[in-house]
């Protein structure tokens, strides 16, 4: 298999300057990092209402890197050239979606749009990170690009999913209407070290409350599923993805799909806890079952995930015990 290789004789590394919206956020830091190592210059947009400086306090003082303080749901600009503008701001996790459903909504229209104003009037190169939740709680098992989904418009996730679905479509449609060229990654459940404590998925709760000694919260009965994608898998999809032709939207995920329930004992015994595990309430709308086909990504991008579960939450419970983020337990 090799990439979709864009023209120009890049050899399959376009991005000069790239335009990182939310890149102070979990993903989006750790995309800005791939990025200068691969000696490209960053502009990383953000408003800190998800993100943190310190996910990016040992970038600022780096030659190609600059910070703009910017809510992209206001038109921005950025000077100069612009080769690669990566669209990731969003509130992304449950608490922060929940707590701030108009401004998510916002992040997907108004600013997806400015965003993409931005990659027209400077030629750049597209994309957009989208999610799995666009699937809803999927009647497809496993979810492939071609499925249409099954999400509730108005329920308790639909500020969420149908953010991500309408910026999709207007995706589409400035490649459409103005010639832009646009990418669409669709995001499985990335995890991985810098994640915020009080983020509300999964794997951060469950190791924070492992480290603590505390209860591990699993909502229903724990049989519904996952597949978690470390983050250095994420970040090398999204920019195969970047460097790519692609046009149609791509799964960016692991297939290595896990219960809730099994996840919790994996996390205690990498802990070595012995917290005992209580079951609450599901959320409503909540997925059943989430793993990606991920037949396209392999075909299209040579891409596929690298980091088994086992070591990747290793890693990620050794940043947790490091940093100490065992507040708001």
């Amino acid at each position: 298999m090799s990439h979709t290789a864009r023209p120009e004789g890049l050899s399959g590394h376009t991005a000069k300057r790239a335009v990182v919206t939310g890149g102070a956020g979990f993903v989006g830091s750790h995309l800005c990092r791939a990025l200068l190592a691969a000696g490209d210059s960053v502009v990383c947009v953000d408003n800190l209402s998800t993100g943190r400086l310190r996910n990016i306090a040992d970038l600022l003082d780096h030659r190609r890197f600059t910070f703009l303080d910017a809510d992209i749901v206001e038109p921005f600009s950025v000077s100069d050239q612009v080769d690669l503008v990566l669209h990731l701001a969003c509130p992304a996790s449950p608490p922060d979606y929940f707590r701030m459903p108009v401004a998510t909504l916002r992040a997907g229209g108004h600013g997806t749009y400015n965003a993409l104003c931005l990659a027209r009037d400077t030629g750049a190169r597209f994309v957009i990170t989208s999610t799995s939740e666009v699937y809803g709680d999927p009647l497809v098992h496993p979810q492939r690009e071609d499925y249409w989904g099954n999400v509730n418009p108005v329920g308790p996730r639909a500020c969420y999913d149908e953010s991500k679905r309408f910026s999709e479509a207007l995706t589409v449609a400035f490649r459409d209407e103005y010639g832009v060229d646009t990418g669409i990654a669709r995001l499985f459940n990335s995890y991985g070290p810098d994640m915020r404590d009080d983020d509300g998925r999964v794997v951060p709760t469950f190791i924070k409350q492992a480290l603590a000694g505390k209860p591990l919260t699993v909502m229903g009965d724990g049989s519904q599923t996952r597949s978690l994608c470390y983050v250095s898998d994420t970040v090398r999809g999204i920019l195969a993805l970047a460097r790519s032709c692609e046009t149609s939207p791509v799964n960016i995920g692991n297939p290595h799909e896990i219960t809730m329930r099994e996840l919790a004992e994996y996390v205690l015994g990498l802990t070595g806890g012995h917290s005992p595990v209580h079951y609450v309430e599901a959320r409503p709308d909540d997925p059943q079952r989430r793993r990606p086909d991920i037949g396209r990504a392999r075909r299209v991008l040579d891409w596929e995930p690298e980091v088994r579960l086992f070591d990747g939450l290793k890693e990620t419970i050794a940043a947790f015990a490091l940093a100490g983020d065992l507040s708001a337990v």
